[in-house]
C-alpha cells in the first residue's frame, strides 16, 4: 500500500468515526448523506488500493526479469559493437547498424 494512500485512508476512517460519534444533524454543516458518500468513496479507495497492491506484487518479479534480460541484451550489443568496430573500418560500421562516427 502506498504510504500516501494508507495515510489518507487512516485519516478518513478517523474522521468518519468522529462524525458518527458526534453528528446529530443540528447545524454541524455535514449531512448524513455526505457521510454516507464519503464512506462509499473510502470503500472504493480501499478496494482499488488492494487491487493495485495485488498487481504490484505480480508485476515486481516480471520487471526484475525484464531488467535482467535487458542488461544481457545491452551487454551483448556493446560487446558485438566493439568487436565489429575493431574488425571493420569506420565506413562499414553503418552496414551493421552501428551509428557511431567516432
Amino acid at each position: 500500500m502506498s504510504k500516501t494512500v494508507e495515510l489518507q485512508i487512516e485519516k478518513s476512517r478517523n474522521l468518519l468515526e468522529g462524525l458518527h460519534k458526534h453528528l446529530n444533524g443540528n447545524g454541524s454543516g455535514v449531512t448524513n448523506n455526505e457521510v454516507a458518500e464519503m464512506e462509499q468513496n473510502l470503500k472504493e479507495l480501499e478496494a482499488a488500493n488492494a487491487e493495485v497492491d495485488r498487481l504490484r506484487d505480480e508485476l515486481s518479479p516480471k520487471v526484475k526479469h525484464m531488467n535482467d534480460v535487458w542488461t544481457r541484451v545491452k551487454e551483448a550489443y556493446a560487446d558485438k559493437k566493439k568487436t565489429l568496430k575493431g574488425f571493420y573500418p569506420q565506413e562499414r560500421w553503418a552496414d551493421y547498424g552501428i551509428p557511431d562516427k567516432r
